[in-house]
């Protein structure tokens, strides 16, 4: 049996006992109305991987459409509908779909005397001769229903791992650029998006980045994302409709990054005098106030602190300590940074009495590190508590870092320990976890359990 990934030359195509079989699972979106869920399968019957293959671009093809009918009434639906009849015919036929117009920008001599040779054929009916010619109108979707089209069917089953949370972070960036265009250039038919279209995105951009006259209110890196991702749907969705996009309008237009400058880590005698003074935190409601001490000897990332439940909390061993890994609740799933952020950190000092005192985590927090983080920085800039306006609460984690170096911890168990990427096999627990918990015992500071 082979299965492959839906970017391979034979995703959907099962072979079994010599026979092909398409192979696809209906979008969580349709489930409700798809009969066949959660998995279309059907018979190709055909023993030969080409023709395979072009049976199942039909029914893919065939597939997109129904599914696309059922999340919208819109009139759209009939526009898609013919050229995706428009697209088979032609992969029928044995080529791929371009428009009279990218066969003009991209003349080939050779391509088009194929085609023309190919219309020609009297066996060939009109509407293929007009779709191999590129003259079948692409319908006319907006960018707004683009997205929808990106978000809903395009890029859906990537969001799956990712919590609530998470997918309203994702989306709402992507949609920021979106909101950004329409607001420049209108909610137009996205295959009519120009380069001029593009620019006005990027000019908007420059503005903020570069002004000619007084001082940048924003970044390089939030024009970039802005143009990077409506790159990244312009692309996305004409790959998806079956179309070669000889140039993405928005190609090659991008802004200059300096070197980012690092958050600066907070003195250790600033921690020790300051943040972990008796009353200096007591305003600061419990669980907030246990995730800063226990970044303090961990540091966690504050995302990864407030989403610990008491499954991933372990007191009652030899070597109390934290697991970071990815939620896989099929209710509240959530996905980490990196495959490197997972690991086990040992408890010691005041994140050891932290997670005592809440051995179920933070639930007040859990899955909202925004709010978490907000209300931890006004604290302790309302209340004097960070050396300077660089200074933030993730200046922690970068404090950890630093002791580590200073009281001499291997490099490798420092970047274990940061979830940093490792070129070497991970250490393991049991024995491991004890010296992992001795090293940190070196550099914990001392603390009143009143702090707590």
């Amino acid at each position: 049996m082979k299965r492959t990934t839906k970017n391979d030359l034979d995703r959907h195509l099962i072979l079994r006992r010599g026979i092909y079989h398409y192979k696809r699972r209906v979008p969580a979106i349709v489930v409700p109305k798809d009969k066949r869920a959660p998995h279309v399968r059907t018979s190709l019957k055909t023993s030969d991987l080409v023709l395979a293959r072009s049976k199942r671009d039909a029914l893919e093809a065939a597939d997109n459409l129904l599914w696309a009918s059922m999340i919208t009434d819109e009139a759209v639906d009939a526009a898609q509908a013919r050229y995706q009849a428009a697209v088979r015919r032609v992969e029928a036929m044995g080529y791929s779909y371009r428009s009279a117009e990218d066969l003009a920008a991209a003349w080939s001599l050779n391509d088009v005397v194929e085609r023309l040779e190919a219309v020609m054929d009297a066996r060939a009916p009109n509407a293929s001769r007009r779709a191999v010619l590129g003259l079948e109108d692409v319908p006319q979707v907006k960018v707004s229903e683009a997205f929808r089209i990106y978000t809903d069917e395009i890029v859906h089953d990537e969001l799956r791992g990712k919590s609530e949370s998470q997918k309203q972070s994702w989306k709402k960036v992507k949609q920021r650029a979106v909101n950004n265009f329409i607001d420049l250039a209108g909610d137009k038919p996205i295959a009519d998006i120009t380069r001029s279209d593009a620019q006005k995105l990027y000019a908007h951009w420059l503005a903020r980045i570069a002004p000619k006259t007084g001082r940048a209110t924003h970044k390089a890196t939030s024009g970039n994302r802005d143009l990077g991702n409506m790159r990244g749907l312009y692309e996305s969705y004409f790959k998806h409709q079956g179309i070669t996009v000889q140039q993405n309008p928005f190609e090659n237009l991008s802004f200059s990054e300096k070197t980012k400058r690092s958050r600066p880590p907070i003195p250790s005698e600033w921690i020790k005098t300051k943040l972990m003074a008796v009353g200096a935190m007591a305003g600061m409601n419990a669980e907030a106030r246990g995730v800063v001490l226990a970044m303090i000897e961990t540091g966690a990332r504050p995302s990864e602190l407030c989403n610990l439940t008491r499954g991933s909390i372990f007191l009652d061993v030899d070597v109390p300590y934290i697991r970071i890994e990815p939620r896989e609740d099929v209710d509240n799933p959530r996905e980490i940074k990196t495959e490197s952020s997972v690991r086990s950190i040992p408890l010691v000092g005041v994140a050891l009495a932290v997670f005592k005192k809440h051995p179920n985590g933070f639930p007040r927090y859990l899955d909202k590190e925004n709010s978490l983080t907000t209300a931890i920085n006004k604290y302790l800039r309302e209340n004097k508590l960070l050396p300077s306006a660089k200074h933030t609460f993730y200046s922690l984690r970068h404090s950890f870092e630093d002791r580590m170096k200073e009281g001499g911890l291997d490099e490798e168990l420092r970047r274990g320990l940061m979830g940093h990427t490792i070129h070497r096999p991970r250490y393991g627990s049991g024995g491991a976890l004890a010296w992992q918990r001795d090293e940190l015992s070196k550099i914990a500071l001392p603390f009143d359990q009143a702090i707590v």
